[in-house]
């Protein structure tokens, strides 16, 4: 049914308002009454975009007349992808005429879909003199693009960027494109998929893999019989382990392809994050951008760093032309390039973080390692046990430092000199401040012993003594000199812990041996030990290239006298004290402090601690509810240093 042009001027104006683009006449505008071939050129310009088509004559190749509404309609159908983009039509000179016949050049330059790079060219109108009637537009899908016919469509198509890794501390790839299988199902032929659901699941655990499945059967029951539903896509090393157990069972099927991926499953992993295909979310959270098959980052820094690793992508216009065996058939004439990806380049050592990783997944609680390079501050492995983890612990955890936090109040009582290491300081089996007691671990009393036995022993009821010594600014000057509680930026989310005002005299008791309001991550607590191997603070760096823009400032040099003695203190830890299960590690002697943290009053539960260093490397390590430091801690640090010796 013809549309009357009624219909079709209000049809042309809600589809011209759709852009925001305008419309340069060169040669000037046409003047009524007038019907010179330019001034038809110009009102036929002005119509596509106002919507005023009905005011211009139209004729077909053959010479046939045609409504204004049906070349709208095939203005819109040929335009394609484009027709809600934003047009800017202009005239191009003077129309040439030859007889009856002239053609008008005029150049259109389209806005691409999510603000692409303008498509600029120039195209011609055939213009015929009827006589009487004037000047009419002889109307052809050439006049969009020499290209068209009718029944084609300009189609925008994304030329998608190459993703770039992120390298190690010596410019080489952690990530890598590597061989993967993905195992799903073919709903077709499922011939039992409870059965199947517990087959997978135990074959799955066989690599430490725990999966979801109760998801499946609705999957299945939405998808089409020879459809193939993704359950989980695994590094072929790991698929090779189950492949027996997989493979015969009815209703799998098997896709190898290529994915992005470091050295191992759990290298790093909540730190780097993974790269993957777009999902529906990333999707529908960055149209213009993202597009199915694309791979994005999702957590960490793969997530973090989308934009500088991910590139952008080009564009390409195509005619898309159904042929006569209904098959559309597509021809590209026009394109943007992407631009790649650029590395992210990190301070991280595969062979310390390999050991890292190694060390914690012995752990079946959750666990984290942080490594710091002491001469440099680089921050050498971030290791989340026992698979790698989701959440990075090693960086962002809030905890209780327990007693590894002796280091810093030590500093401050030696410091202020207030103590020697050889200072008398009782160490009894409680000690109670305003109506609260303090107790040390199991029952323990030294009595009257030198200082650097409190230290060495981990005596809870010494440092509760001393904390009227060390005072609330004391305790927050040690731990400042030492980085703690300040802003960093590493590139990366990460907490360099909160410490506690001291505000009551029971709190400050409590937190002279790291208990109260006090809160850390394994990150700030390697780099607090570092500082006191290094004799001063610096700012760990994790993320070189891009450099992060707001480092923390160094800190000023610490106290030479008395990081002598506290060095000598944590080196007794681990000959004489609660660390001496490193005694025998190889390497150089390994200095250090064991930490034992309550966090959930009326609980019996305790964060496992210890921290240290060893050469040039300094470390964290936290084991969550692991219970006292010597007995959880103390047997990742021994497998760490192990490794890297």
């Amino acid at each position: 049914m013809r549309r009357s042009p009624h219909t079709a001027r209000k049809r042309l104006r809600r589809v011209a308002g759709a852009g925001a683009a305008t419309l340069l006449l060169m040669g000037g505008a046409a003047a009524c009454g007038k019907d010179g071939p330019a001034d038809t050129l110009d009102a036929f310009l002005a119509g596509w975009r106002n919507g005023s088509l009905e005011k211009v004559g139209f004729v077909t190749a053959d010479g046939s007349r045609i409504a204004a509404n049906d070349v709208f309609n095939q203005i819109e159908s040929l335009s394609g992808d484009l027709v809600r983009q934003p047009l800017v039509l202009a005239r191009v000179g003077q129309p040439k005429v030859t007889g009856a016949v002239a053609t008008g050049a005029i150049r259109l330059n389209w806005t691409l879909p999510g603000g692409g790079a303008p498509w600029s060219y120039q195209s011609a109108v055939r213009l015929t003199n009827t006589g009487s009637n004037g000047w009419r537009v002889i109307w052809e899908p050439a006049i969009i693009s020499a290209e068209l016919t009718t029944g084609d469509k300009l189609k925008v198509q994304r030329v998608p960027p190459q993703r770039s890794t992120i390298l190690d501390d010596a410019g080489q790839p952690l990530v890598t494109s590597q061989p993967v299988v993905t195992v799903g199902v073919s709903p077709q032929d499922i011939k039992d998929l409870a059965s199947l659901e517990k087959s997978l699941t135990a074959a799955f655990k066989k690599i430490d893999v725990t999966l979801d499945l109760s998801g499946l059967k609705a999957r299945v029951d939405a998808a089409a019989p020879g459809a193939f539903v993704d359950i989980l896509t695994l590094r072929q090393t790991d698929y090779a382990k189950i492949r027996d157990d997989v493979r015969p069972l009815p209703g799998t099927h098997f896709h190898d392809g290529l994915r992005d991926l470091a050295p191992t499953r759990s290298f790093a992993r909540a730190l780097l994050g993974t790269a993957d295909e777009a999902t529906k979310d990333d999707i529908d959270a960055n149209p213009d951008n993202v597009a199915a098959g694309d791979i994005v980052g999702h957590g960490g820094l793969q997530q973090r760093y989308e934009t500088t690793l991910g590139g952008s992508a080009g564009q390409a216009v195509v005619i898309a032309r159904t042929s006569p065996d209904n098959t559309v058939e597509k021809s590209q004439i026009y394109s943007t390039r992407p631009v790649p990806g650029k590395p992210v380049k990190t301070a991280l050592d595969v062979k310390t973080q390999e050991a890292a990783d190694a060390a914690v997944a012995t752990e079946e609680k959750p666990s984290a390692l942080v490594a710091i390079k002491i001469s440099d501050s680089s921050v050498l492995a971030v290791a989340n046990g026992p698979d790698g983890g989701t959440v990075d612990t090693a960086l962002t955890g809030a905890v209780p430092p327990g007693s590894t936090f002796k280091m810093v109040s030590a500093y401050g009582l030696l410091q202020q000199q207030k103590v020697t290491p050889d200072t008398i300081v009782e160490c009894p089996k409680t000690k109670v401040v305003d109506g609260q007691t303090f107790k040390n671990a199991d029952g323990e009393a030294l009595g009257r012993v030198p200082f650097h036995t409190d230290f060495a022993k981990s005596c809870n009821t010494a440092f509760v003594g001393l904390a009227p010594q060390l005072g609330a600014a004391g305790l927050q000057n040690a731990a400042a000199a030492l980085g703690l509680g300040g802003q960093w930026d590493l590139g990366i989310d990460s907490s360099a812990g909160k410490v506690s005002a001291g505000g009551s005299p029971t709190e400050l008791a409590a937190a002279t041996f790291g208990q109260g309001t006090t809160e850390v991550s394994p990150l700030a607590m390697a780099a607090a030990t570092a500082a006191v191997a290094r004799g001063q603070f610096l700012q760990p760096k994790l993320v070189l290239d891009p450099p992060p823009p707001n480092p923390a400032a160094a800190g000023a040099q610490l106290d030479a006298g008395t990081l002598t003695a506290l060095r000598s203190m944590m080196r007794e830890v681990v000959t004489k004290g609660t660390g001496t299960g490193l005694r025998d590690v190889p390497g150089g002697p390994v200095y250090g402090k064991t930490g034992t943290a309550e966090f959930d009053t009326g609980s019996n539960d305790t964060h496992a601690w210890f921290v240290g260093w060893q050469g040039d490397i300094a470390f964290a390590v936290m084991v969550q509810k692991g219970g006292a430091g010597a007995e959880a801690a103390v047997p990742i640090v021994d497998k760490f240093l192990t490794a890297i010796n």
